[in-house]
């Protein structure tokens, strides 16, 4: 009677398992595939390098002049006046490095020209018969300049594509003072003199403020202001014509500035090459025999 009954339980169980394998089968059939596996992350390249362009043109001045003499000494009265510079304009370019989205810098170089400055030497001159006179000379000559900076920018956020800018930059000027002259007028009528190029290298600073904008991801257009502070300049030594007296001059133009508008182009090298995607193919599930 025992076995009887344990030959009708195994019986019970092969018959469910019979059923049930294939209904296991066919559920397993219906589940989804396993999710692929995620992309792997963008790869930049070029990092954060830029190149740069620069247009622009400056309102030039500087402050005053200093005189020297080889012999002799200015007359107590001798003053100087009607200081006057032109406008330059400059054109140049540079490489940079984006630090991160708020930090960037650059090291640039640009050549500044067409700038004509004068100045006018007053003095007294006392006459054999004791009256004083007025000796005048006018006094011309042309700057121009290279110039290296070292530059930091903090962009202050984008808003619709424009990023407004704050910066500072310091480096060398180096200027050349061509075709200086002096004439005389007054009681220095008749008077001419010429000095020779002189070259001299200043220290230079500038503060910087703009917009940008993005014309493509890669591509940024630049509108600023900067004021340029370009130290000092010199002439060469005066030599005189048609005068008897000649001191042999030289001028010193000191703390040469000029304000400055700019519109320049920043060409980011970089960029994010696109992830290479491989090709799923879920695996077909096991074959289950439909009964």
């Amino acid at each position: 009677m025992r076995r009887s009954k344990l030959s009708a339980l195994a019986r019970s169980i092969t018959l469910f398992a019979s059923v049930a394998a294939p209904c296991l089968a066919q559920a397993a059939d219906l589940l989804p595939p396993l999710p692929p596996e995620p992309l792997p992350p963008p790869v930049e390249i070029g990092g954060g390098w830029y190149l740069r362009g620069d247009i622009g043109v400056g309102a030039a001045s500087y402050d005053k002049v200093v005189t020297t003499l080889k012999s002799g000494s200015l007359p107590s009265s001798y003053e100087i006046n009607q200081k006057n510079m032109g406008d330059q304009f400059f054109a140049g370019g540079g490489v940079g490095y984006q630090f991160n989205n708020f930090l960037r810098g650059d090291i640039t170089g640009e050549y500044r020209g067409g700038s004509r400055f004068s100045f006018v030497e007053k003095f007294d001159l006392p006459y054999p018969n004791g009256v004083p006179a007025k000796g005048i000379d006018y006094d011309q000559g042309n700057l121009s300049s290279v110039v290296t900076m070292a530059n930091g920018y903090i962009d202050l956020g984008t808003w619709y594509g424009v990023t407004p800018f704050i910066g500072g930059g310091i480096g060398a000027a180096f200027h050349s003072v061509s075709g200086f002259n002096d004439t005389g007028a007054g009681s220095a009528a008749g008077g001419f003199g010429i000095a020779p190029t002189k070259h001299t290298t200043s220290l230079a600073w500038a503060g910087m403020a703009g917009i940008g904008y993005n014309v493509t991801p890669n591509l940024k257009l630049e509108i600023g202001y900067r004021y340029l502070d370009l130290g000092h300049a010199g002439t060469g030594v005066v030599t005189c014509f048609n005068s008897s007296d000649c001191s042999g001059a030289s001028y010193k133009l000191k703390d040469i500035t000029s304000h400055d508008v700019r519109i320049g182009m920043r060409w980011l090298l970089g960029g994010v090459a696109a992830p290479i995607i491989a090709e799923y193919h879920p695996e077909p599930g096991p074959l289950v025999r439909k009964y």
